[in-house]
């Protein structure tokens, strides 16, 4: 059975959050991106197949090394879906901070 993995369980893995931080900022070769972490390399080569089966990691070549970089376009997606949740959040929160400004504790 092939199961396709989707977006949201590849962020669920907090080393594969590590690694698409890692990638935000500048494209990285995977030996470059194992070396800063503390598992063997074949596990972060399997976070990196994952990230990029999900479209989350793009793979480049460069000379013989292959360069992962970070996919915007479906960092976008996953921002789309989350914004409403984020909303609600704000609202909730906000509502929160008016009532504790009414507050006032028994002297």
């Amino acid at each position: 059975m092939d199961l396709r993995r989707d977006v949201f369980q590849a962020i669920a893995d907090p080393t594969r959050r590590a690694i698409l931080l890692l990638v935000a900022t500048q494209s990285m070769t995977a030996g470059a991106i194992a070396s800063q972490f503390d598992t063997k390399r074949p596990t972060i080569s399997k976070h990196l197949l994952i990230l990029t089966e999900c479209d989350l990691l793009q793979r480049e070549p460069i000379g013989r090394e292959m360069y992962y970089h970070l996919n915007p376009h479906k960092m976008k997606e996953i921002a789309h879906f989350i914004e409403p949740f984020r909303k609600l959040w704000d609202d909730r929160f906000n509502k929160l901070e008016s009532v504790m400004k009414q507050y006032k504790p028994k002297a």
